[in-house]
């Protein structure tokens, strides 16, 4: 059967910056279509905090942003003799200032957290996803991966460049089996958008500017995760699926 194609029985997950907000809901999703969940963070706390919530989730602690830790965490946790068949990049983070103002040590934890992690982790999977010959990475990107908005200019540019790097990740590791594709979420309801979920200008403007007439919900994203995790989108690679509301659609 067709649904037979989105079963994930049998494969385990890493999903970066998952003790809270979108991470925390994909792990929710992929666990309910059958895979196994590593959760990770920086924050041991905090994550084991996540695990007590996430009944059978295994706890992977490690810096995203830091090459040498993900690298140690990830070769050991292979050594163990646990494959990771699925990544989801999801670690990121925001700051708002009018680009004039931007501070450089602000801008420089943005190109961190949001883009070089994505690359530190990714590398380091893949390497044992080529040796098996398949694997599935999905980088989490943004509307800001195609539009702009006041005030976010770095994390725009560290969104694009997520885009990007997905498009590079599957031209070179397409050959070797793997699937690498992002999902664009628009604006969800998640912790790093506290503020803006808590501006009535704010939520009046996003609601008249998107399609959809709303604020998305993080359990939306699953879906899309679930696709691009599974062998249904055995052919689909370098792909940016945005999950939006149709904000990226109309003017």
């Amino acid at each position: 059967m067709a649904l037979n194609l989105f079963d994930l029985k049998g494969k385990r997950a890493l999903i970066t910056g998952s003790s809270q907000g979108i991470g925390f809901a994909l792990a929710e999703g992929l666990k309910a279509a059958g895979a196994e969940i590593v959760l990770n963070g920086r924050d041991a706390t905090k994550l084991k905090d996540a695990a007590a919530r996430f009944e059978g989730a295994e706890e992977l602690a490690f810096d995203a942003t830091d090459h040498n830790a993900v690298r140690a965490a990830v070769d050991a946790y292979e050594a163990s003799g646990k494959a990771i068949d699925i990544l989801v990049n999801n670690a990121g983070m925001q700051h708002r200032a009018p680009l004039e103002d931007f501070p450089a040590d602000a801008f420089e934890r943005l190109l961190q957290t949001n883009i070089a992690s994505v690359f530190h982790v990714g590398q380091a999977v893949a390497r044992h996803m080529i040796g098996r010959g398949r694997g599935k990475i999905i980088n989490i990107a943004s509307v800001q991966t195609a539009l702009a908005r006041p005030s976010i200019a770095p994390y725009t540019a560290t969104k694009g460049a997520v885009g990007n790097l997905t498009k590079g990740m599957a031209t070179d590791w397409a050959k070797h089996g793997l699937n690498c594709n992002a999902i664009a979420p628009g604006y969800f309801d998640t912790p790093l958008n506290a503020a803006l979920v808590a501006d009535p200008t704010f939520s009046a403007w996003l609601e008249k500017r998107t399609p959809a007439g709303r604020w998305g919900k993080v359990d939306e994203l699953q879906g899309a995760c679930i696709f691009l995790a599974s062998d249904a989108s055995s052919f689909v690679n370098g792909h940016i699926l945005y999950v939006d509301g149709g904000i990226t659609a109309s003017l």
